[in-house]
């Protein structure tokens, strides 16, 4: 089986609004949209954006959404869609966890909300049709509304699931009121691997599959199916280049290059420099990316393109 790898960016707005602003002759022209495209010409790397509907007030209350967003290079997103696809992700950065006890009418009237600009300033056929959705979790409720609009691979989340005593201080950045908002039944709390050691104790919700299952589809070109909403599950990314220091993104991806897929995720804040947590090497860790999958003999593919298992 030839080897193949998946790459994403999430959290993605900051660019459609340097576009809209700033009015390059060509989106090329965009440094960022300019590396994503050489990585693609050099390498092959095939992205999806996975995108947000606005800006958050937490950033500067720069106001800016995707219905703001010029469509003056849609004819370029069209004829980059074999390469470039744009998908849903939330409607802003905050709060964590959005759609983790969501009901059926907010994950639909969010996901038609993007699907509906994407298609205005990018055309149809650049929307994918595979979904990461904001720090993963989804209610059972938002997985239908998901598969009603047409999505069928998505992310999901697996480990130990553990019984919460209530102790706030043992979930971080307030997640336990995420937890307890509108707390739907298939919502809980799980042991994560992870390089992030403040997140180790996670919330879940109905995406979260079986760990025998989901290890058996690690490093495999495979999902796990649920027949019950006509949805697929993909493992989540293996590697995230944001969480992974430049000098040894090389030896990390390579620790994956035996695998027959390699799912590889990126944020899009850390190329600005006026992000807290600005990383300067950030384009040159997606150049650096794609050339080690290239010599490893990977081949990108999208993620909608996984097959969907039985």
């Amino acid at each position: 089986m030839n080897k193949k790898a998946t790459y994403f960016i999430d959290d993605v707005i900051w660019v459609f609004r340097d576009l809209t602003r700033k009015r390059p002759a060509s989106m090329w022209d965009n440094p960022y949209m300019a590396t994503l495209k050489r990585a693609y010409e050099e390498y092959g790397v095939k992205t999806q954006l996975n995108v947000f509907y606005k800006t958050d007030f937490w950033y500067g209350d720069d106001d800016f959404s995707l219905s703001d967003m010029t469509d003056a290079y849609k004819s370029e997103f069209e004829e980059a869609s074999d390469w470039l696809k744009l998908g849903f992700h939330s409607k802003e950065e905050w709060p964590d966890y959005p759609f983790i006890n969501a009901d059926y009418g907010l994950v639909d009237k969010v996901f038609k909300l993007i699907y509906n600009e994407i298609c205005r300033f990018a055309g149809e056929k650049s929307f994918a049709k595979s979904v990461v959705t904001h720090w993963i979790p989804m209610s059972k409720e938002g997985v239908k509304a998901l598969s009603d609009n047409g999505i069928r691979v998505t992310y999901a989340s697996y480990g130990k699931k553990i019984d919460w005593d209530g102790d706030q201080m043992s979930l971080p950045y307030g997640h336990s009121f995420r937890l307890l908002h509108n707390k739907k039944p298939e919502s809980g709390v799980y042991q994560k691997v992870t390089r992030d050691l403040a997140i180790a104790n996670a919330l879940c919700s109905y995406n979260h599959v079986d760990e025998k299952d989901y290890l058996n589809i690690i490093g495999k070109q495979a999902t796990i199916k649920d027949k019950e909403l006509d949805m697929s599950y993909m493992a989540a990314a293996q590697a995230v280049l944001n969480l992974i220091p430049g000098e040894i993104l090389v030896d990390e991806l390579e620790k994956f290059t035996h695998q027959e897929y390699l799912s590889i995720g990126n944020h899009e804040q850390y190329y600005y420099p006026d992000y807290y947590a600005y990383q300067p090497d950030y384009a040159e860790k997606i150049l650096t990316m794609g050339r080690v999958m290239k010599e490893a003999g990977f081949e990108f593919m999208f993620m909608e393109d996984l097959p969907r298992n039985a």
